[in-house]
């Protein structure tokens, strides 16, 4: 039974460069892990992908053949994915038998995600054959610095996490660069958790262009709290402690975590020893130095408003993750 993460998000949220530093730790644990690209404009990858879309088809040649544009040749290529899927299950069926872990890169262009349905069936078909994935959806952490930017980001979220049906780990990737992008109207922990959105309102109100559409940013901050469904975990590709936080999240979502049940040990006990997300997300802001206004603490700790930045204790050191041999049906 293979595990996977399907990994999506709008171009330039470091997709790519999070399969390679994901890549990297899973194997650096003793997880056997392979990419698969399946972003046919994805030409020049840090990582060597065991499958690549582009030996069935390249973003160049449905470009040439059909006059389309680059994103009208992305989704021609993904819906002739979706034709030819037998292809992509005969491609990842070796490593599917040696019980690797998948990480598949697709591509960033958002209608994908929101109303074409190539992916949604790409998944499907693959859930048929037993894989278990969980999407892993990276947006750009300097959206929060502004309050309109940060609501298209839950409409996006919530958007794919409706069409995609299947576990959904949404991720404010690039945190370590937040403070450089302006300041926070709120802590850290109010944008992973998406709280009350009634607050977030007034600063959308605040701006002329926004405020003449009043009633309309109610209804869309009230339809995102109805549904209550998203949430943001956070990331710093190069830090170990960030990508195994969010790993475990990733592990529990995929059922990867609870795999080891059959094996006969107590490694559901740390579905439980998970960080709960304030703690976390106060945890990364004062890893990274982001202050609600803005400003970045200094190396001695000092913020720009007088404030200290608490002394962080070294976690990798009891950091648990769980590794397994994976599951083989009866």
């Amino acid at each position: 039974m293979p595990f996977g993460q399907i990994v999506i998000g709008p171009p330039g949220s470091g997709k790519t460069t999070y399969c390679h530093g994901m890549q990297q730790f899973l194997n650096a644990l003793g997880r056997k892990t392979i990419v698969v690209n399946l972003d046919a404009a994805n030409e020049n990858t840090p990582y060597s992908s065991a499958v690549n879309i582009e030996d069935l088809i390249t973003l160049q040649d449905a470009m040439e053949e059909y006059q389309l544009g680059p994103n009208g040749g992305m989704v021609y290529c993904m819906e002739y994915l979706e034709k030819n899927m037998a292809w992509l299950t005969d491609q990842l069926k070796p490593f599917a038998d040696d019980e690797y872990y998948f990480i598949f890169d697709c591509p960033g262009q958002v209608e994908l995600y929101t109303h074409n349905e190539s992916i949604r069936t790409i998944v499907r078909r693959l859930e048929k054959q037993n894989y278990r994935l969980a999407c892993v959806h990276l947006v750009d952490a300097s959206y929060c610095t502004e309050a309109a930017k940060f609501i298209s980001v839950l409409l996006l979220s919530l958007t794919t996490m409706s069409m995609l049906e299947m576990p959904h780990v949404n991720v404010l990737a690039k945190i370590d660069l937040l403070g450089q992008f302006g300041q926070l109207d709120f802590n850290l922990e109010y944008y992973t958790s998406v709280m009350d959105l009634d607050y977030l309102l007034y600063h959308l109100n605040e701006r002329e262009s926004s405020a003449r559409f009043g009633d309309l940013n109610r209804a869309i901050c009230g339809l995102v709290e109805d549904f209550s469904l998203v949430g943001f975990s956070t990331l710093c590709v190069s830090d170990k402690h960030s990508i195994a936080m969010l790993l475990k999240e990733i592990d529990k979502a995929n059922g990867y975590i609870f795999g080891a049940l059959t094996e006969g040990n107590e490694s559901i006990l740390l579905a439980a020893d998970a960080t709960d997300a304030l703690t976390e997300a106060r945890d990364a802001q004062e890893r990274y130095g982001i202050l609600k206004d803005g400003g970045v603490i200094t190396a001695d700790g000092d913020g720009i408003d007088g404030a200290r930045a608490p002394q962080l204790c070294a976690m990798m050191d009891t950091l648990k993750i769980v590794e397994h041999e994976g599951l083989r049906d009866p």
